[in-house]
């Protein structure tokens, strides 16, 4: 899977860099700000880019507005941004659209070799990568007559591992919980939040996180 990394921190850059690599992954290009970023993905088409989400000259948005654009001049580029803080409106604008493709960590999830690369693959193949800590706080907003009001405790956990991009078996181990009964609440979610049924791939990731753009 080839990756380019956007960051205008080199240290950060290359540390994220030489990590991937070891975890087999090719990393293609390197940016420290947009433009660059834009012209590598223009260029080299990469499987995933990786963006900071505050990059110069302002350190606001830069990277989530590069993001957007690279969403929908590049459909076929996961992009996975990184925010050293949790900032639910810039995940909620980045989640709005297409959901598969998209990933939103924060920066100390690098650390953990495992869980970033398994982001960064899901991301690379369709599929969602959303923080937890990010989907707790998505869940937690308060919304008037929102449909997440009908779910019962057990079902908004196994709404956040879902949006995290969970398979039904990882929910199961996870919460220690049959596989029947976690069929059992996700079908049960889906029906509370009025969700249509789907053949894409990753539906309960496209889904829940179709329904946290709302």
């Amino acid at each position: 899977m080839r990756l380019v990394l956007a960051d205008d921190s080199v240290l950060f850059r290359e540390g994220a860099a030489r990590i991937l690599t070891e975890a087999r992954f090719e990393v293609v290009g390197q940016a420290g700000t947009v433009p660059e970023l834009i012209q590598l993905i223009d260029d080299l088409r990469p499987d995933v880019a990786i963006v900071d989400i505050r990059m110069p000259p302002t350190h606001t948005d830069e990277g989530l507005v590069a993001a957007e654009r690279i969403r929908a001049s590049h459909p076929h580029v996961g992009v996975l941004v990184l925010s050293q803080y949790i900032e639910t409106n810039h995940a909620t604008r980045l989640l709005a659209g297409k959901p598969g493709g998209i990933g939103y960590l924060l920066k100390d999830r690098v650390g953990d070799l495992a869980d970033f690369a398994a982001a960064v693959r899901r991301v690379g193949t369709g599929g969602s990568a959303i923080d937890p800590l990010v989907i707790s706080r998505l869940l937690g907003r308060s919304r008037s007559n929102s449909l997440l009001d009908d779910l019962s405790p057990r079902e908004r956990e196994v709404l956040s591992l879902i949006a995290e991009g969970c398979t039904n078996a990882a929910i199961s181990q996870r919460m220690r919980l049959s596989a029947k009964t976690v069929e059992t609440h996700v079908r049960n979610i889906f029906g509370k939040l009025e969700l249509p049924t789907t053949t894409a791939d990753h539906r309960r990731v496209l889904a829940a996180l179709a329904y946290l753009q709302s």
